[in-house]
């Protein structure tokens, strides 16, 4: 059996009054991340680990910000045509760690809900794929509340 590691990075500027989706999930705060479709960081940095595991560019190659049909979209959707793209070339995901960077609000409630809608997006289960979540220790952009980081790393495996 072949395998493959790919590492995902992805950050979005927070902006005032604007809805935060992360995981597909909408969390409640009085700041959102923004972007060209939800500008869902976590699983922006899952597909950029996905695609480079499988040596298929990255997110902006696929799903290039200038593309009105990516305008606003769930980044679930994003995932599902990552995951159609690597099932195309033979491969499959063994299981994804992540980690998000971010003062507030708290993630930790949310993890669950997040993992499934992870879990659904690419078909397998929630024990697959680990989400963690850590502050900036008020340091930085990050700190500031200016900003959200996440990092992703997954292992593919070849299945054909």
């Amino acid at each position: 059996m072949k395998i493959r590691v790919g590492f995902g990075f992805d950050v979005h500027q927070l902006k005032d009054q604007h809805p935060f989706v992360v995981g597909g999930v909408t969390l409640p705060h009085h700041k959102g991340a923004f972007g060209h479709s939800d500008a869902d960081v976590l699983l922006h940095a899952i597909c950029d680990a996905l695609l480079g595991a499988a040596n298929l560019r990255d997110i902006g190659f696929h799903f290039k910000n200038t593309d009105d049909r990516w305008k606003g979209i769930s980044s679930l959707i994003l995932l599902k045509e990552t995951i159609k793209l690597l099932t195309e070339k033979g491969w499959r995901v063994g299981n994804i760690d992540s980690m998000i960077c971010l003062e507030a609000p708290k993630i930790n409630p949310h993890i669950p809900e997040m993992q499934l809608n992870i879990a659904n997006a690419i078909g397998i289960s929630t024990e697959e794929i680990s989400i963690k979540a850590t502050t900036n220790e008020l340091m930085g952009f990050v700190g500031r509340e200016e900003g959200v980081v996440a990092y992703a790393v997954c292992m593919i495996e070849r299945y054909n």
